[in-house]
């Protein structure tokens, strides 16, 4: 039995690679705007899912994630532009936020999920640390417009639940999902 994680993303890629030895990946392309009347978690498990779909084949496993960072009602999605970027950034100074991760394995055209939330507490950042975080690579193809595996972790006060949720795959649940689905995991 082989796994495909239905992701581009490198650092989804590191994760599962801690915990299975051999996996293909495959780059979904999909609609990710949010529906009219959508939970985050909602959200998260449909396009986790519509990822695992659209990339699965159909005598193997395929592995679909997507996290969203939410600020009160708000999802923040990953921003358009610099502008979008800092408002993000400004909005989440000094203020806790959740993250929601979805996983959705698809084995034998049948679909399990599991959905984690997260509570990440910012510190206040001034414009000036914005400008310059905004200088980095980091936050353009992240939700949120941060990465908290890098720079953007010093910005971090305190962290309720799964970081490796955070960062776009929480590695408790994967593991377990996989090993009930006959997968070998690196570390049995």
């Amino acid at each position: 039995m082989r796994l495909t994680l239905a992701s581009s993303s490198p650092r989804r890629q590191k994760l599962l690679a801690t915990i299975l030895t051999d996996f293909d990946t495959a780059s979904p392309d999909i609609d990710e705007r949010l529906l009219p009347g959508e939970s985050p978690e909602q959200y998260v498990a449909r396009l986790a899912e519509r990822k695992a779909r659209v990339c699965g084949c159909e005598n193997d496993l395929t592995l679909g994630a997507d996290t969203a960072v939410v600020l009160g009602h708000r999802i923040l999605g990953k921003p358009l532009d610099r502008d979008d970027a800092t408002a993000m950034l400004e909005a989440l100074s000094g203020r806790t936020h959740e993250v929601y991760t979805a996983v959705a394995l698809l084995q034998e055209g049948r679909v399990q999920h599991v959905c984690t939330c997260t509570s990440v507490t910012f510190t206040g950042l001034s414009r000036t640390t914005i400008g310059e975080y905004l200088a980095t690579d980091e936050p353009w193809d992240k939700a949120g417009a941060y990465g908290i595996q890098g720079y953007a972790g010093a910005f971090v006060q305190q962290i309720v639940g799964s970081y490796s949720a955070v960062v776009g795959l929480p590695l408790c649940e994967t593991r377990n999902m996989l090993q009930r689905a006959g997968l070998t995991m690196r570390h049995g």
